[in-house]
């Protein structure tokens, strides 16, 4: 086997702050390794005890084979390492960053619970997927047979895209479709460049390409082109759009000029990372540099910005939380990595208003101690009387999470029943909505969630239609 070279990942995000903690130095900007040997992750890989009980591979939603590709991995067979990780995930690469395995694989991992530190799967995984790329071990799609069935998708995130890749792969022909103007969903525009290169989610779109999935970008679906059209196009539909309605604080001064909201502030900071003309950026209005920034939130989207806003050259950054960090719902992990940037965390804290008239100058705070257990048993939130004060901001970023759009309504079929959240009624199996052969996955489905779920529905999904027509033959366009 010829010899494996040091991969190196260069994060997208070109402008690091100058202001930061004594102790940071600039190479620690950035979630991917500088350097991953061939040597590391064979050191790391050698660790995993092979567990009767692999709980790592039980805690992953893909139930990927961890245990099989780290014995491959530290016996140096790194081409059979990919096959067996790429087998059950469709982009392993991009899980390989992006996934918490804190709170999955490696926070189960036997080495960790044993106290001698986990294995470090994901960065393994990263490792794996990039030699292959590296290697050309990765490949473009190439049905054995060709059918005439087609697929229709809507929304270029993972669980589009991965349903895209396994229905292709079968010989089906896929057309996605999306709003913006580049696939990738959340993963093109939503998470920062330090923490997943956009080079390493181009080209696994220009492969899908390459091999046959036809996408149709910069549409609407109920603006540029119907539902019933798409529909009557093609012989089975899958929704995969995600969750991208924000939601919004209602309080006193909060349509002031420099409050402004985490999709447009990450989108405006992604799209400069590919080049792209951003007025908003350039005129300062969607860019920290130079000022005071307040984070609202305290979920992985929060973490995006606080440290997306570090790395802009923000003068301080600070995050307020209404509860405290053992109950902040993001990942401890992201939490760590932004308080070693220099992240203020200001927890027990919650917003009431904003002060500065036409243009923020301030958020206006209640302090808040923790009281009796919701019905969840998660203690809630309570305001501390006569403690509030104003924290100084010059921009206000609200990461408060996402909400559905009402489909049903936005693209005029009421037929596709929503639950009390917004979210599409689909079978958990095969993910079938209540309208024949129109199937729904990941975040419009769960609610905000992780990439690797809509990967798992996603992956679900396509082997529910295929089985279909395994078992009922071909099914003819309406």
């Amino acid at each position: 086997m010829a010899k494996q070279p040091m991969l190196k990942f260069v994060s997208v995000e070109r402008e690091m702050p100058e202001k930061r903690p004594p102790n940071l130095r600039r190479e620690d900007f950035g979630e991917i390794y500088g350097e991953y040997a061939r040597e590391k992750a064979a050191e790391q890989a050698g660790r995993c005890s092979q567990c009767g009980v692999p709980y790592c591979q039980s805690h992953c939603p893909l139930h990927n084979n961890i245990p099989d590709w780290l014995k491959l991995t530290a016996e140096g067979r790194l081409q059979e390492a990919y096959e067996i990780s790429q087998a059950t995930n469709t982009f392993p690469e991009i899980c390989g960053r992006i996934c918490p395995q804190d709170r999955l694989c490696e926070g189960n991992c036997v080495i960790e619970q044993s106290g001698h530190g986990t294995v470090t799967i994901g960065s393994v995984e990263k490792y794996i997927t990039d030699t292959a790329w590296d290697q050309g071990w990765v490949k473009p799609i190439a049905p054995s047979v060709e059918r005439p069935e087609s697929v229709g998708i809507i929304g270029a995130g993972p669980g589009g895209l991965a349903a895209a890749d396994m229905l292709r792969r079968a010989g089906l022909q896929v057309t996605v479709y999306d709003r913006y103007d580049r696939a990738g969903g959340l993963m093109t525009y939503g998470i920062p460049g330090f923490k997943l290169e956009k080079d390493v989610v181009v080209r696994r779109n220009a492969l899908l390409e390459e091999g046959g999935v036809e996408f149709v970008l910069n549409c609407n679906v109920g603006e540029d082109v119907s539902f019933d059209a798409i529909r009557g196009k093609h012989d089975f539909v899958i929704i995969a759009t995600g969750v991208y309605k924000s939601r919004d604080l209602n309080a006193p001064g909060v349509g002031a000029e420099g409050i402004v909201r985490a999709i447009d502030y990450l989108t405006a900071s992604n799209r400069k990372s590919f080049g792209d003309e951003v007025p908003e950026f350039d005129s300062g209005e969607l860019n920290a540099k130079g000022k005071r920034i307040v984070v609202i939130g305290g979920g992985d989207t929060a973490m995006d910005c606080v440290r997306t806003a570090i790395r802009q050259d923000a003068v301080n950054v600070k995050c307020l939380y209404r509860r405290d960090k053992a109950n902040m719902p993001g990942s401890q992990r992201e939490v760590a990595n932004a308080e070693e940037e220099g992240v203020e965390f200001v927890w027990l804290s919650a917003p009431k208003g904003f002060t500065g008239g036409e243009t923020v100058e301030g958020v206006m705070v209640d302090r808040m101690r923790l009281g009796a257990p919701d019905q969840t048993g998660r203690q809630s939130p309570e305001i501390i009387e006569g403690a509030e004060y104003v924290e100084g901001a010059d921009m206000v970023i609200k990461a408060l999470g996402f909400e559905p759009e009402d489909l049903p309504t936005l693209w005029g079929v009421p037929e596709l029943e929503v639950t009390r959240w917004g979210t599409i009624k689909a079978n958990f199996r095969t993910h079938e909505t209540q309208v024949e052969n129109v199937y729904a996955v990941g975040d419009i489905v769960r609610g905000a969630s992780l990439v690797v779920w809509a990967i798992r529905d996603g992956r679900e999904a396509a082997e529910a239609i295929l089985e279909k027509l395994a078992t009922t033959g071909a099914v003819a366009a309406e």
